[in-house]
C-alpha cells in the first residue's frame, strides 16, 4: 500500500476558509446517541472585503482558482461569496495501486480474464485532486472506473430471458497506428419504479472527529436526506453510527422525514471504532432481512478506521461471511487529507456491493438518486468475461484498466469463485488494445517464438472468442454466453467515432493520469479533441478536466 504525497499549497485564504466553523446544532448526536450542550450565543466574525475585481476565467472555461493552490473568488461590491476549496496536502491518504496491465503475446497467453467492474469512486477522486489544483496519484486511478463513470449508447435487452445485452466493437487506435481497440459493452435491463423489491438499508455512518469537515459528515447528511426521498413505503432504513463506540440512532423505519431528523441531528466527534460499526450494521441488518428483497449496509465514511477491527483480512473475512448470507456492502467515500481509498474499494468489492466517491452534492444526486436502481437493485451477479485470442489474427494486446478485477483463466468456469454485480440499468464497458498479426507491436518477435497452430490458423476467420459467464441473484449455477469477433473487423483503418470516441478518450485520461509509457505521445490537448463537443453535463466536465491536467505537468 502506498501513501499518496502531494504538496501542500498554503494562503491566507486557505488559512481562513480552514478556520471557518459552523455552531453546532442544540439538538445535535453524538457518536453515544445523547444530544450535546446548547451551543454559543457568540456572533459570528464579520466576513473578508469583497474582491475588487473579478477572478479572471482561464482558456478552460474554469475560474483560475480551480487550477490554482491559491483559492480565489469573485464578488459583487458588499457581497461575500466564500472562497473555493483550495488544494491541501492529504498526506495520509492511502490507496492500494496495481501496475499498468502488461502486454499479452497471444501465441503464449491468448486467454485474458476478468471480473466486472461497476465502480466509479476512482474518477470522481481524480475530479477532486483536478479540481484543488493538484495531478491525483497514480495509484488513485483506476480506468475501467474512469470509462464506467459515464453512460453509453448500448441496446437494452428486448427481454428478461438474459439480464443484459453484449455489444463489441473495433477502431483503429487513435494514439498507435499499429494498433486497434476492441471494446466490450454490457447494458443491464432497468426496473420501473413500480417492480423494484422492497429494500432493507442500514445507513452506516461515520461521525468520529475526522468527519467534522464540511466535505465529509455535512455531505454525508446531503447525500442520504436525498436518497431518503427515493424510497418506497414498503423500504425500511435504519441508522448506525459510529465513532469511539457504535449506536443505533434511528430503528426500521419507511418514514422520510424521521430519516431525515435523525441524519439531521448528527454532529463528528471522537474516535472511529469501524469495525464495531460495521458488526452493529449487519446485525440490524439481518435482525430485519426481507426475503426475495433487498439487504444492504450502506458505508458512509473517509475509511479512517483507528480503532477496533483494523486488520482488512479479518474485516473482509466477515463482510464476505455476510455477503453470503445476502446482505451486501455499499461504500460511499468522502472527504481528504486522511482520506483510506484502499479501504473502501476493497471491501466494497468483497460484499458484493459498489464503491462511490462523493465529493460534492451533485455527485451524491447522480449516484444516490439518479442511478439509485443500479446502486441497488442487482439483477446478474458473480458476472465473468473471457477474451481468448486467436494468434493468426492477433499476435499481442492488453487490458485497459481491471489491473485488481484478473481472475486465472480456470477461475472462469468454476461457480465458487467470487465475481462482480450489475444492478438494473448498469452499464460496463472493457476496451483491449491489440496488434493485428504481421503488424509491428511493443515486444518485438522472438527468435524462438512458435508459429501459430493449424487450429488456430484453421480459424482464420475468428480473431477472438469472447465468453460471459453470470449468475442471477438467486442461483448459484452460472450461464453461458458466447460470441466471436470476426476478423475482417481487424483489418478497419477507421478512428472511433461518436460513443466510441468518447469511451476511447476516457480511456486515454486514465492511462494518461497512470502515465502509462505506451500511450506515447497523445496528450491531454489529444485526449480534449478526441471526445468531441458534448451536451451531456457530466461529458462536458470530463473535457474540461482534461484540458486542468494538461495545464499542469506531472513530476
Amino acid at each position: 500500500m502506498r501513501i499518496a504525497k502531494t504538496v501542500l499549497a498554503t494562503s491566507t485564504l486557505a488559512l481562513l476558509a480552514a478556520c471557518a466553523t459552523s455552531p453546532a446544532n442544540d439538538d445535535s448526536i453524538v457518536a453515544s446517541g445523547t444530544k450535546t450542550g446548547n451551543s454559543s450565543d457568540a456572533a459570528a466574525p464579520p466576513p473578508p472585503p469583497p474582491s475588487p475585481t473579478p477572478a479572471p476565467q482561464n482558456q478552460y472555461g474554469f475560474s483560475e482558482a480551480l487550477a490554482s493552490p491559491v483559492a480565489r473568488r469573485v464578488a459583487s461590491p458588499g457581497v461575500y461569496i466564500p472562497p473555493v476549496r483550495v488544494a491541501t496536502d492529504p498526506g495520509r491518504e492511502q490507496y492500494d495501486g496495481e501496475e499498468v496491465s502488461p502486454v499479452k503475446i497471444a501465441s503464449s497467453e491468448p486467454v485474458s480474464t476478468f471480473s466486472v467492474d461497476v465502480d466509479t469512486g476512482a474518477y470522481a477522486n481524480a475530479r477532486r485532486f483536478l479540481s484543488m489544483g493538484q495531478m491525483p496519484p497514480r495509484d488513485a486511478v483506476r480506468t475501467e472506473e474512469m470509462i464506467n463513470y459515464f453512460r453509453y449508447d448500448y441496446a437494452s435487452p428486448e427481454d428478461r430471458s438474459q439480464p443484459f445485452t453484449v455489444s463489441y466493437d473495433v477502431a483503429a487506435s487513435p494514439w498507435n497506428e499499429d494498433t486497434k481497440l476492441l471494446r466490450v459493452g454490457l447494458r443491464g435491463y432497468d426496473i420501473a419504479r413500480s417492480e423494484r423489491p422492497a429494500s432493507n438499508l442500514v445507513f452506516l455512518l461515520d461521525v468520529s472527529g475526522s468527519m467534522s469537515a464540511a466535505d465529509k459528515l455535512p455531505l454525508v447528511k446531503t447525500a442520504l436526506s436525498g436518497l431518503a426521498g427515493e424510497l418506497s413505503p414498503k423500504d425500511k432504513v435504519s441508522i448506525v453510527v459510529y465513532a469511539g463506540a457504535a449506536g443505533l440512532v434511528l430503528q426500521p423505519t419507511s418514514n422520510t422525514k424521521e430519516i431525515r431528523r435523525a441524519l439531521d441531528r448528527l454532529s463528528a466527534g471522537g474516535s472511529t471504532a469501524g469495525g464495531a460499526g460495521l458488526t452493529l450494521a449487519y446485525q440490524i441488518a439481518e435482525d430485519n432481512m426481507i426475503k426475495g428483497g433487498v439487504n444492504r449496509v450502506i458505508m458512509a465514511t473517509d475509511g479512517d478506521f483507528n480503532v477496533g477491527i483494523r486488520d482488512r483480512d479479518t474485516m473482509i473475512e466477515m463482510i464476505e461471511e455476510k455477503r453470503d448470507t445476502g446482505i451486501t456492502l455499499t461504500t460511499l467515500g468522502f472527504g481528504t487529507g486522511n482520506y483510506n481509498e484502499a479501504m473502501m474499494e476493497q471491501i466494497a468489492n468483497h460484499g458484493n456491493g459498489n464503491y462511490a466517491y462523493i465529493d460534492t452534492a451533485l455527485e451524491a444526486k447522480k449516484v444516490l438518486g439518479d442511478e439509485m436502481q443500479s446502486t441497488l437493485f442487482t439483477i446478474a451477479k458473480d458476472v465473468k468475461i473471457q477474451v481468448e485470442f486467436n494468434p493468426a489474427v492477433v499476435s499481442q494486446y492488453r487490458l485497459v484498466g481491471y489491473e485488481n478485477r484478473i481472475l486465472r483463466e480456470e477461475d472462469f468456469a468454476n461457480d465458487k469463485v467470487d465475481a462482480g454485480d450489475i444492478g438494473a440499468g448498469h452499464q460496463v464497458t472493457a476496451i483491449y488494445e491489440i496488434v493485428p498479426a504481421g503488424t509491428k507491436g511493443w515486444i518485438s518477435p522472438r527468435r524462438y517464438e512458435d508459429k501459430p497452430s493449424e487450429t488456430a490458423i484453421g480459424k482464420a476467420s475468428e480473431a477472438a472468442h469472447l465468453k460471459l459467464r453470470y449468475k442471477l441473484p438467486g442461483g448459484d449455477k452460472s450461464t453461458l454466453i458466447e460470441y466471436v469477433v470476426p476478423s475482417s473487423a481487424m483489418s478497419t483503418s477507421r478512428a472511433p467515432q461518436g460513443d466510441f470516441a468518447f469511451a476511447a478518450a476516457v480511456a486515454a485520461y486514465g492511462q494518461k493520469l497512470r502515465a502509462d509509457p505506451l500511450m506515447g505521445d497523445f496528450d491531454f490537448g489529444d485526449i480534449e479533441k478526441l471526445a468531441g463537443p458534448q451536451d451531456d453535463y457530466w461529458r462536458q466536465e470530463f473535457i474540461r478536466l482534461a484540458a486542468v491536467a494538461g495545464s499542469m505537468k506531472r513530476n
